[in-house]
């Protein structure tokens, strides 16, 4: 296998059937599907079962109590748990293009990491999307989208499956590139060199505070959000505090600082 995809999720069987239904159809079945389960109740672990029977791909499922948003906690058992050099980060809640691993292959580079992107679905159109239009790749279709409510936006060029327009979008756009914990890749050495996640941080700005310390590393970050693209199924976010995020903007701004490369909070604490 030339790479392993690691997604997060916690309590949503519904959202994760979808994103797993969209791996399955990948324009390449070289990789494995690391689910990193942040405390789930017993329906993940069953419908993830069903769906190994399913899917062709190896799905392996890492799991901890439910003490509370732990994320980086179960994403760093998740790296530990992966098999291959090269790592894929996404979302329980992301649906991937069907170009979506291997595009991650295509643009890897020693060096470097790469940040992709995503487009965000209202509830109406999440909960519409079924197994059928996944694999049948309808739910990237931009007229089946308008057809099914999405509304007209300068951000839908995002659906280009134009490989040059694509390439050229990723230049001229003036977000700059960075881990996000949607659409993100990078070589499992240097992950292990930082450290992996901070365990300290909970949800807001944790994945890009990884990416802070491999740039802070010497690596540089390489712009694909038009190119290796997924679908963002929208829900709730029950997590939100005010008091965490201070907290979280407080260590990234030390590690930015102080050009901090390995978080004493990781995979391996010291």
């Amino acid at each position: 296998m030339k790479a392993s995809v690691i997604m997060s999720t916690y309590n949503a069987v519904q959202w994760l059937e979808k994103v797993l239904w969209g791996f399955s159809v990948q324009t390449t079945a070289d990789f494995e599907v690391i689910i990193a389960d942040d405390g789930s109740n017993s329906k993940t672990k069953e419908k993830i079962d069903e769906l190994r029977k399913l899917i062709a791909i190896p799905i392996i499922h890492v799991w901890h109590e439910d003490h509370g948003f732990q994320k980086t906690k179960i994403l760093n058992k998740a790296i530990l748990a992966s098999k291959t050099d090269y790592l894929i980060f996404t979302d329980g809640d992301c649906i991937p293009r069907n170009d979506f691993v291997v595009t991650h292959l295509k643009y890897r580079e020693k060096g470097f990491f790469l940040s992709g992107g995503y487009f965000k679905l209202p509830m109406s159109i999440s909960k519409r999307i079924t197994k059928e239009d996944i694999l049948n790749q309808n739910c990237f279709d931009l007229k089946w989208l308008k057809n099914n409510g999405l509304k007209s936006n300068l951000k839908n060029i995002k659906f280009t499956t134009s490989p040059f327009l694509s390439n050229l979008l990723n230049k001229l756009t003036p977000t700059k590139p960075t881990w996000n914990g949607h659409n993100a890749s990078g070589w499992k050495t240097d992950l292990l060199a930082v450290n992996g996640f901070n365990e300290e941080m909970q949800y807001g700005g944790e994945d890009r505070e990884l990416g802070e310390r491999l740039v802070n590393m010497g690596l540089s970050s390489k712009q694909i959000r038009y190119s290796a693209f997924c679908l963002h199924l929208d829900h709730e976010r029950g997590y939100v505090s005010e008091e965490i995020w201070k907290k979280n903007n407080a260590i990234r701004a030390y590690t930015k600082a102080n050009k901090i490369i390995k978080t004493s909070s990781g995979i391996r604490p010291n």
